[in-house]
């Protein structure tokens, strides 16, 4: 198959478009011929070698997270599927014209919902609105701030928290304020005023997506027991706040919730912007794109 290969890290220009060995569905998965994938900021970080610590490339390696496709061959042990069924996932090495993915990670594209433009969901709904359960636990008629909100995961994180009943205060940059009104919150607050940041009543909970300087802003606004969620590293001032309990969350696969929030995207609901589809062999450039302040989702085409 053709792929984007990495054979070290670095900038955009490691991303190759070249051969690269078909996967196999093993036991317990299915290989999905990719109709599409999209960029996140993990792919970047990993192309990069920034978190190779954590998450390393086996090179020649492939990236990506996202995942939209048609099962092309079911693995050993696979029930429930069928060759030909549109399917989207959370799963890994995705910018290639095929992937394996385990069957359990699978959820069906929902009738009326695009399946290229259902490639920019799967990471991206499944943090945001784990950053709501697992890391704020935020109850019915609480309050949570989300910082970045008109950010993709911080988009699904309103919406998540919305579902459970809790207020929600968007905390979003000035020039987004307006846009900002439309993802849901009952408040929005611009990350750069400092005068309506004090005078911003205490949070029950505050989702981060932004982390730097604007989180440690918010800390300050957290209830004394409170939590402090984020998928990012804490803020520098959190021992500042020792009776702010500070949460790391980390995604993982989780199939009934982006096929539920998946449908909420096909009923208008929520909104996860896409910005560009491109072909896959243009990984690189969109990888720079991205880099110098892109917003928005780029959706990569294998077959475009």
């Amino acid at each position: 198959m053709k792929a984007i290969v990495i054979h070290n890290y670095g900038g955009p220009e490691v991303l190759r478009y070249e051969d690269y060995p078909d996967p196999v569905a093993k036991s317990g998965e299915v290989l999905v011929k990719v109709a599409a994938t999209s960029i996140n900021p993990i792919d970047i970080k990993r192309r990069s070698g920034a978190m190779k610590e954590i998450f390393p490339i086996r090179f020649p390696g492939i990236v990506g997270v996202d995942v939209a496709g048609t099962v092309q061959k079911l693995g050993p042990g696979v029930n429930g599927w069928s060759v030909g069924d549109k399917v989207f996932a959370f799963a890994d090495q995705t910018y290639g014209q095929l992937c394996a993915v385990k069957a359990v990670n699978l959820a069906k594209v929902p009738d009326g919902l695009d399946l290229v433009e259902s490639a920019a969901l799967p990471l991206v709904l499944t943090t945001g609105a784990q950053l709501i359960s697992e890391g704020t636990g935020i109850k019915e008629g609480q309050t949570v701030l989300v910082i970045g909100a008109i950010g993709s995961v911080g988009r699904a994180a309103v919406f998540a928290a919305k579902e459970r009943g809790a207020k929600v205060v968007a905390a979003v940059r000035a020039k987004h304020m307006v846009e900002a009104k439309s993802v849901g919150a009952d408040w929005v607050i611009s990350t750069e005023d400092n005068d309506a940041i004090a005078k911003l009543p205490a949070v029950d909970a505050v989702a981060d997506t932004v982390a730097g300087e604007t989180a440690q802003k918010f800390m300050g606004k957290v209830k004394s027991g409170g939590i402090f969620a984020s998928v990012l590293p804490p803020p520098g001032n959190a021992k500042e706040y020792p009776s702010v309990k500070i949460v790391s969350v980390g995604a993982h696969p989780d199939s009934e919730l982006i096929l539920r929030l998946g449908q909420a995207v096909k009923e208008g609901k929520l909104k996860i912007p896409i910005s560009r589809k491109v072909p896959l062999k243009d990984a690189a450039a969109a990888h720079a794109a991205i880099e110098g302040g892109l917003a928005g989702k780029i959706l990569l085409l294998p077959q475009m």
